[in-house]
This record gives C-alpha cells, structure tokens and sequence, in this order.
C-alpha cells in the first residue's frame, strides 16, 4: 500500500506574516489539514479550496479531541494517500505534541516531515521588546509549559529552574499561574523578580503586563489577562517597559 505523506507544520504565533515560505508551500499543496485552535483563518485560507479541513483545536483543561485520537487520524488520513498537513500554532516540536506523532508515523511506516515554526516563547516577548538574551542580564534561558504545574506526576522543580537559569519563559501557564507564583516564593526566589506577560502575542490585540513576581497574581486579576499568553521572568522582562515597539494596528 502506498501511503500518503504527513506534514507536521508550525504554524507560527499568530501573525501570517511570519508564516515561514516552506509551510506556505506545503499548506498549497495540501489535501488534507488538520489544525489547532490558535492557527488563524488568514492561515487556514492558504489551502486549496479542495483540501480536506478538520479541527482538532484543544484548550488547557479541555480537549475537544484527545491526542491518541488526534495521531490515528493523522494515521488514517496518511493511508489515503496525499499530502497531510498537521498544521499547529507555533512549532510543532516545542510543546506541540510533535514529537509523539511523529514517533506513531515512525511506527506506522508513514513517511513525514517536519516544518519548523515560529515559536510564541520567543516571537511574543520580542514583539512586547523583550530580549530573552542580553549582555548585561541573561546568559541562559528555560521554556518550560505551565500546563503540567498541578500535575503531580509530572513535577517540575520551578525554583530550581528559576536559580539555574537568567530568563524563563513559560507557555500555556495563565491558569497555573498562582501555583507557580507561590512555588517560586516558596522556594526563596525573590518577590521582586521582574515578570511580564504577553497577552495574544502578535494579534492586533496584544497587551503586555510587567510586574514583580511578588505583585504578578493581583496585577494580572486586575487587569484580566488571558490565555493565551507567554510568562517571561527574569531581569530581561523590565526592558519591554523602554524597548516596546509593536503599534496594534488601526481596527
């Protein structure tokens, strides 16, 4: 039997624009895409209009289809032969499940290839005029996912993250935010370490928060901040306050 071959793309942070070339190709080319909530519609009309189009989107805490379920239509679509886009927001090896789907293709002797995105852990804080690196201020830097926080079988020691490294940038951690907050001062870090959030980074409504983490929870009630939005902490995050340069576009 002849399979079909499966994209697994990056579909970036938000903005079309910075869609890379090849996953604009592959997304012309294709006859079957299946795509996650944040992948915008300017993105999703790059498909021919005879292409298959299935949503798989997945919210923290819902799933509107489980991941297993996700892979075996990957799988399924792939024995039909064609061209497959799994088409996800950001890139798709950096808490995109990427890896695991690719591990099942793997298995299934599907061939598959892998278009590299964008990822929001950078695109988010450089567009709020955060450098993840600086000089003066950060050497190193952690990503690390937010949505395994009140998962106790899958800990993440976040204070020794934090004393490990100058800047941590934490994806999907809006709604883990108190528990994280209170491990980090639990475990010594100071209050007045330097936090910012960037919320829908990239879109026209983009809003950034800067605080200290001893203050970060009642700002971010305060001002309603929502997912998604990328956390950074570290010494860098001050730098948006003088370094912000995204204008949100005229409605």
């Amino acid at each position: 039997m002849a399979y079909g071959k499966v994209y697994l793309v990056g579909a970036g942070p938000g903005d079309p624009q910075l869609l890379t070339i090849k996953a604009v190709k592959v997304l012309k080319e294709a006859d079957v895409v299946i795509y996650d909530r944040l992948v915008g519609e300017e993105i999703l009309c790059l498909a021919p209009e005879s292409a298959e189009m299935i949503y798989v989107g997945k919210r923290t805490g819902k799933h509107e289809v489980p991941q297993d379920k996700i892979t075996e239509l990957i799988i399924e679509k792939a024995k039909d032969g064609g061209k497959i886009v799994r088409l996800k927001g950001g890139d798709p090896f950096i808490f995109g499940r990427g890896g695991e789907e690719a591990e099942a293709l793997v298995e299934k002797g599907i061939k598959f290839e892998v278009v590299p995105g964008v990822s929001s852990a950078v695109v988010a804080p450089a567009y709020a005029g955060i450098p993840l690196t600086h000089r003066d201020y950060a050497a190193s830097v952690a990503i690390v996912t937010g949505h395994r926080a009140g998962d106790a079988e899958k800990v993440i020691d976040w204070v020794k993250i934090a004393n490990a490294v100058d800047t941590m940038v934490i994806l999907m951690g809006v709604e883990s935010l108190d528990g994280i907050v209170g491990k980090l001062l639990e475990g010594g870090i100071s209050k007045d370490k330097p936090v910012a959030m960037v919320e829908s980074g990239t879109y026209p409504k983009q809003r950034t928060l800067i605080a200290r983490l001893g203050t970060i929870i009642k700002e971010a009630e305060a001002k309603q901040i929502k997912s998604p939005a990328v956390i950074v902490i570290g010494e860098v995050a001050n730098l948006g306050r003088k370094l912000a340069w995204f204008k949100k576009p005229l409605a």
